[in-house]
């Protein structure tokens, strides 16, 4: 039984997805530091151009560390904001499998 519980929690986690709060950004830039890259006069310009013109990805910053997202889409419109991401972590490559993101309070 003792081993059988962890992997229970485990595979509810999996199933269900967790929630992961931080600041969409790219990964140019992944710490938020878009002074060098000088594309635009703010972060989320920075954040966007960075993503269409340059092949950066979206993702995300916890301010510890950064989590490549899945969707691609959604992201647009969090550029440099705080947000939560609710899905599933593959810990091996530090990516989310997103199923939704809102702005956060």
């Amino acid at each position: 039984m003792k081993k059988i519980l962890p992997l229970i929690c485990a595979w509810s986690g999996l199933m269900f997805g967790a929630t992961f709060t931080g600041t969409i950004t790219d990964s140019e830039c992944a710490k938020g530091d878009h002074r060098a890259m000088n594309m635009g006069s703010n972060n989320e310009e920075c954040v966007k151009a960075c993503v269409e013109v340059h092949g950066a990805r979206y993702v995300l910053w916890d301010g510890a560390k950064t989590y490549d997202l899945t969707d691609q889409k959604t992201p647009e419109q969090f550029a440099a904001k705080k947000v939560i991401v609710t899905g599933t972590l593959d810990p091996k490559t530090s990516t989310i499998t997103v199923s939704s993101i809102k702005a956060a309070k």
